[in-house]
Order: C-alpha cells, then structure tokens, then sequence
C-alpha cells in the first residue's frame, strides 16, 4: 500500500500550498535582485503562479503596502491556510500518521 495515494485529498492540496508558499518566498527574494519585467522564464513563470494568490491578498490589504510586502504577507496567509488546512484534516482523522506512533 502507498502512504501518498491513500491519503492522496491531504497530500495534494498540502503540496498546493507548499509550492505556492515557497514560490512566493523565492519572488520575494529575487524581486530583490531583479526588475519587474524581467523577461527570464523563470521570473515569468514565478509571477504567472503567484498573480493569482497577490490579487486576492491585494484585495483585503490596504492599497498602501508595497509590493514587496505584500509578497510576505501573501506568504504569511498561504502559511496560516497550510497550518489551518493540516489542523483541519487532522481532527478529522485524515491525515497520515507519523512513523513514530
């Protein structure tokens, strides 16, 4: 039996979350670095992942936060919804167990 595929509905959305959390960071991090436009594929393809997530942050933050800061706290929200999410499926009993116990 594969651990993964048995619990395959907390695996996959908890992956989401993860990569966008992290892709978010990495943005972050290069917008450091780089301009805006660009043209690199993958500074393209770290903005076309992460507009999604930076306009629905954008539209409950304030209009006066800059855009570097809204890149961290659109990675506190995916953090919080990725512990929530685990909490969640947790006290459901739908999370695997550790090898421990």
């Amino acid at each position: 039996m594969d651990p993964f595929w048995d619990y395959w509905y907390f695996h996959l959305p908890n992956y989401l979350l993860a990569a966008l959390l992290y892709t978010l960071v990495g943005r972050f991090i290069l917008s450091l670095f780089v301009p805006v436009d660009w043209p690199n594929y993958i500074w393209r393809n770290f903005c076309r992942l992460t507009d999604p997530v930076l306009a629905a942050v954008g539209f409950i933050t304030p209009r006066m936060i800059g855009h570097l800061v809204l890149l961290l706290i659109a990675a506190y929200w995916m953090l919080v919804l990725r512990v929530i999410f685990t909490t969640v499926m947790h006290n459901l009993g739908a999370t695997p167990a550790l090898a421990g116990s």
